[in-house]
């Protein structure tokens, strides 16, 4: 029997790597796309979503902290797209997980913060429609934080 060139075996096992973290890759690809996405929105109509958000929260202890929050959770949000876009790319260079890891963990302390805002505007089907998107990242974070040790 014939032995496998090395660069073909570093092939099929970066080929069978892949194959094994495809839902991890696939859940960083929409993560991505989402929060992109959102943050480039919260960035290019600032002044519409600062309209729609200061009265949201007008009626809240929130009111006087808007503009701060927009800012945060835009830079939350798009750390969190970037962080999971990069961290594919991470991936498919070095086989390591870890960046789409942090980036999972953006993603669900801005969905938190999210969460807060819209439990705090008594806005319950705004804050249930969240819900779905952090079990994502929570799946994510799991599914990629079993392969490293800190």
């Amino acid at each position: 029997m014939k032995p496998i060139p090395l660069d073909t075996y570093t092939r099929i096992m970066s080929l069978d790597l892949i194959v094994k973290n495809l839902p991890a890759l696939f859940a960083a690809i929409l993560v991505a796309i989402l929060f992109i996405q959102s943050g480039l929105d919260k960035v290019f109509d600032w002044k519409g979503n600062l309209d729609w958000l200061t009265g949201h929260f007008s009626k809240t202890f929130l009111a006087p902290m808007v503009p701060m929050m927009l800012a945060t959770i835009t830079v939350m949000e798009l750390a969190t797209g970037v962080l999971t876009a990069v961290g594919i790319i991470y991936f498919l260079v070095a086989n390591s997980l870890f960046i789409i890891f942090i980036g999972s963990v953006f993603g669900a302390a801005s969905l938190t913060a999210l969460f807060f805002g819209q439990r705090v505007a008594k806005d319950y089907a705004g804050a249930a429609v969240l819900i779905p998107y952090f079990i994502l990242l929570v799946l994510l974070m799991y599914l990629t934080s079993r392969n490293f040790t800190l």
